[in-house]
This record gives C-alpha cells, sequence and structure tokens, in this order.
C-alpha cells in the first residue's frame, strides 16, 4: 500500500471500531491479545475476551486493567454459551481453534468439534445476533492439506462460505462472513522460536525437521493488520491472504544462532509425521480467481450460488496458462542476514536479547566483585606476613640483645 492508501485504511478502521463491540474468541492466545492491544487504542465501546481458560483470563484481565476488557467463560463446541456472548456484538474475530499438528493428528475427532463444529456455533450465531461481520481465521494448512490440523480448517472454510452463500441467497442484509488466511506467525504459542530459545537455554542443539523446508514469516502484528483489513473490505465468502516472506528451517536457525551468539549449533531430526516440505497460502485453482490487492490477495467464492445443478452441468472457461500457487517455496526467499532484520524487530526476541545481557552484567559485576575479593584477600594475607616478620624479627632482635647482656 502507499502512504495514502494506508493512511485510508488506518481511518476506516478507525471508523469502523469507533464506538462498537467486539467479540473475539479464543482471545487469550496470541492472536487474541495482539488484537486487543491494538484495538484499545480504537476507542471501541467494549471488546469481550471468550475463552474457556480461566487462568490466562485472569492473567489478560492483570495485563490490561481496562474496563473496556469484559471476560467471558465458554466453549465454542457449547453453542448455547456462544449465543449469550453474542449480545450487542458489532464484530466478531473467531481465533478459537487447536492448532497444534501433533494433538490434532492424535485426537481428529477434537479437532472437528472445535475446528468445524464450533466454528459453525459462532457463524450461525452471529447470523443470528445480526452481527455486522465476522472474520474467521485459518492457515495455509488448510491448502492442500495433509494433515488432521488443515484438513478441520479446510473444513472451517467451507462452513463459512457455504454459510455466507446461503444468506446472501435469503438476501440478508445484516451480517457479513469472511475470513483469513496465514502462515507461520512468528513468536506465537507452540511456534518454533520460543522452542528454540528453549532449546539454547538447555544448552542444546537446535533440531531442524528438515534444513530446506520453507516456511512463511509473518510478525504478529501483521496478522492483526490482515484480520481488521478483512473485517472492513470482506464480502461475503471471501477469504483473504497478506503476502509474506519465506525462509528455510535452518535459515532461520541459523539466524537465531547469530543473533543469540549460540554455539552448539543445529542438527536434523528428519521430517515429522503431517509436516510438507513448502506450505500454500493459495492453490492452483484459487489463483485463478484471486485479486491482487497490493498487500494483500483476495480470494472471492466461487459464484455457483445454490443452484447444485450448475455444479454438475456448468463451468467456466479459464486461462490457466503460467499460473502457479502462491507457496512458501515460490514467495520472495530471504536470507540469513534478511531473516536476523525481521526477527530482531519481534519484542520476545528484544526482551530475551535484553535478559541475557542483564545476566552477563550481572556476571560480570560477580567476576569483578570475586576478583577484588581475591584481591583483598591477598593483600590482608600478605600484611599479615609482613607483620608477623616484623614482629618474629623485633622479638629475635629482643632475644639477640639478652643474650649478649648475659654475655
Amino acid at each position: 500500500m502507499t502512504d495514502k492508501q494506508n493512511l485510508k485504511h488506518s481511518s476506516k478502521i478507525k471508523n469502523a471500531i469507533k464506538g462498537k463491540v467486539i467479540l473475539v474468541t479464543g482471545g487469550t492466545g496470541s492472536f487474541g491479545n495482539a488484537v486487543t492491544s491494538r484495538l484499545l487504542d480504537l476507542n471501541p465501546k467494549r471488546i469481550i475476551i471468550f475463552s474457556r481458560d480461566e487462568k490466562k483470563q485472569h492473567d489478560m484481565r492483570n495485563l490490561y486493567s481496562s474496563p473496556l476488557l469484559k471476560f467471558i467463560i465458554g466453549d465454542v463446541r457449547d453453542k448455547e454459551s456462544v449465543s449469550k456472548a453474542m449480545d450487542g456484538v458489532d464484530y466478531i474475530f473467531h481465533a478459537a481453534a487447536l492448532k497444534q499438528v501433533p494433538t490434532c493428528e492424535f485426537f481428529p475427532l477434537e479437532a472437528i468439534k472445535t475446528n468445524v463444529l464450533g466454528a459453525h456455533n459462532v457463524v450461525t450465531s452471529a447470523i443470528e445476533h445480526k452481527v455486522k461481520t465476522l472474520v474467521i481465521l485459518s492457515t495455509d494448512k488448510a491448502v492442500y492439506p495433509i494433515n488432521a490440523m488443515g484438513i478441520s480448517k479446510a473444513l472451517m472454510e467451507k462452513v463459512m462460505i457455504a454459510d455466507a452463500r446461503n444468506i446472501g441467497e435469503e438476501k440478508n442484509q445484516f451480517t457479513t462472513l469472511c475470513g483469513t488466511r496465514y502462515g507461520n506467525v512468528l513468536f506465537t504459542r507452540g511456534s518454533v522460536l520460543p522452542f528454540f530459545i528453549e532449546m539454547m537455554k538447555k544448552g542444546e542443539s537446535l533440531p531442524l525437521t528438515n534444513g530446506q523446508m520453507t516456511r512463511f514469516l509473518l510478525p504478529l502484528p501483521y496478522s492483526v493488520d490482515l484480520v481488521l483489513y478483512a473485517m472492513t473490505h470482506g464480502n461475503n465468502g471471501d477469504m483473504y491472504v497478506r503476502k509474506a516472506p519465506a525462509a528455510t528451517v535452518e535459515t532461520l536457525a541459523q539466524a537465531m544462532c547469530k543473533i543469540f551468539d549460540y554455539k552448539k549449533g543445529y542438527k536434523e531430526v528428519g521430517v515429522r509425521a503431517g509436516e510438507k516440505m513448502h506450505e500454500t497460502l493459495i492453490s492452483e485453482e484459487e489463483m485463478i480467481r484471486a485479486e491482487d490487492q497490493g498487500d494483500y490477495f483476495r480470494i472471492p467464492p466461487e459464484s455457483q450460488g445454490l443452484e447444485y445443478q450448475k455444479y454438475f452441468n456448468i463451468g467456466k472457461k479459464i486461462q490457466a496458462q503460467n499460473l502457479e500457487p502462491y507457496t512458501s517455496g515460490n514467495t520472495k526467499r530471504l536470507d540469513v542476514e534478511e531473516t536476523i532484520k525481521i526477527l530482531l524487530t519481534l519484542p520476545e526476541i528484544q526482551n530475551e536479547l535484553g535478559t541475557i545481557q542483564k545476566n552477563q552484567a550481572v556476571k560480570s559485576a560477580l567476576d569483578s566483585l570475586l576478583q577484588v575479593n581475591n584481591i583483598t584477600s591477598q593483600e590482608t594475607f600478605v600484611s599479615g606476613e609482613i607483620k608477623t616478620f616484623h614482629r618474629n624479627h623485633r622479638n629475635l632482635s629482643k632475644t639477640n640483645v639478652g643474650a649478649r647482656s648475659r654475655i
């Protein structure tokens, strides 16, 4: 975006949020905290944090200490608890999900209950309560999915798009349903960077699945920007993607080792079940209808409507030459120095560096103190030896004088 476009976009967001009620499902997570921090500066009427984790709600309440925040314990799997949180809500950011690939691989039905049926509860409740806009948060793993988490997120997208199609056919003028899709958000809970730092603190080599594996790198504020962009620009059924650079996993590990001057390095441990070499944000099929909007892609829904016969008998001629999916393998590839620049913008990395510097300063001070104490002890010892020598010398002199007098 140009500076003029950014200014216009920021003004549009401020006007949209001012005096409004926003509901964030899964609001105690990384995204929930980031979007809450941003929204509090935009003069909303209220921000409702909906989640099932009372400890995280307690911590978040103490962190922000704002009368604009309202906390509701509930679970998206339970439509009644979702509906109770909807009264008076203008906008919803649906972030509640099971997001860990291994967890969903071991418990796929739980992923379906939260990521698909839970999302459906949020969507239908939003429509019933005439919420202005609902934005669902999806992932690159939903495109060409090979694991349970990605499959459940792909189904979540399909649920949203189907319901958006239905309300469009019903001429619903109240609610807009749209979504966002983004890749690896840096330093969110469960992501690789906190894991790397944990390994460093233990003094262990950083484990890499495969050095040539690539991942999109997106700072958390950019994911908030994407969701707010979708909220203010989205039409029913739209999906939005933020353009992002990527790096190999090896480049990411090298960058972390350089930033923290870590000498133990890294080692390859092999690709885990359910992992891809490259992630995809937009499929080749979606690129046919995707619109480039500068920093973002808009992916409108397929337009067959509710007429099922069109799905069987009516197609659309397309120009598919030179089309390819938008992946972490063909987007801008960052080298080590470029990756370091991005990582150093993260507050969490700065905090870890600050902690290390403080620890080094404390260690240096202690070493200096010990050195001073050691010198003082040595001086005390030498002084004592000298005093002892002089005392012995005086005693010896007295003895000699006495002996001579006796002679």
